[in-house]
């Protein structure tokens, strides 16, 4: 099974990473490979995406598509550092692209990582924290390089009938949310590619245990549209 690297130091070519490790903190070069886009384009409403947990299924069945692997690699890695954790972003990168540039990467590689199509998820250092992470999404774009992102974030979710009830300022509402008794907090974690396909996986803090992380293709609508944006041309 692949273990996610993070990637931090100087930027050397190609754009997207060049591991030095194989564990987590791993360091080598850096794979600094979101870069600003103008502001200006819809991010796809990734706010009000996540309103009830929808289309929830367990992950309970193994999975041997590339997407799903390197979705639940990364939730994992995720989930390894504990709650109340900043949004954390990640370059997806065709795991063979890495190993071509990198002889000691390739001599680490086992099982799924020697697929075709396996997948590698690059963690971008430094992201920053935001209330907005509309905005934060349509400042970043993706060079050509990179096959995809991943993007895991906490959120609060709440039963319909709390959202209706919110009050209309936003710092009210956000205290609403918090003192909501039947308030869970869960954590997203979305992969997408360049063609489109994408993965959302989620993790309840009250079931906080790897067979218990649920997917569903709609749990996360918003976030996906917003993903996917970022690989647009």
């Amino acid at each position: 099974m692949r273990t996610v690297c993070d990637i931090v130091g100087r930027a050397p070519p190609p754009a997207w990473a060049s591991p030095g490790g194989r564990g987590p903190g791993a360091t080598g070069g850096l794979a600094r490979a979101a870069r600003e886009r103008p502001s200006g384009r819809d991010a796809g409403g990734v706010g009000t995406a996540y309103g009830t947990m929808v289309g929830v299924t367990q992950a309970s069945v193994p999975v041997t598509d590339p997407l799903s692997i390197v979705a639940l690699d990364t939730e994992r890695h995720v989930a390894m550092a504990g709650w109340d954790q900043n949004p954390r972003l990640f370059a997806l990168v065709r795991t063979a692209d890495i190993a071509s540039a990198e002889p000691t990467f390739a001599a680490g590689l086992r099982g799924s990582d020697l697929a075709p199509e396996a997948l590698t998820a690059v963690e971008q250092e430094g992201m920053p924290p935001t209330a907005d992470l509309e905005s934060l999404l349509r400042r970043i774009a993706w060079p050509e390089t990179v096959d995809g992102c991943a993007l895991a974030v906490e959120r609060v979710v709440v039963p319909p009938e709390a959202e209706r009830d919110l009050p209309s300022d936003a710092a009210a509402a956000v205290d609403a949310l918090q003192r909501h008794p039947d308030r869970q907090d869960v954590r997203l974690v979305v992969a997408v590619l360049r063609d489109g396909s994408h993965r959302c996986l989620l993790r309840q803090r009250a079931h906080d245990s790897d067979d218990q992380v649920a997917s569903g293709e709609e749990i996360a609508p918003g976030l996906v549209h917003a993903l996917l944006a970022t690989l647009a041309d």
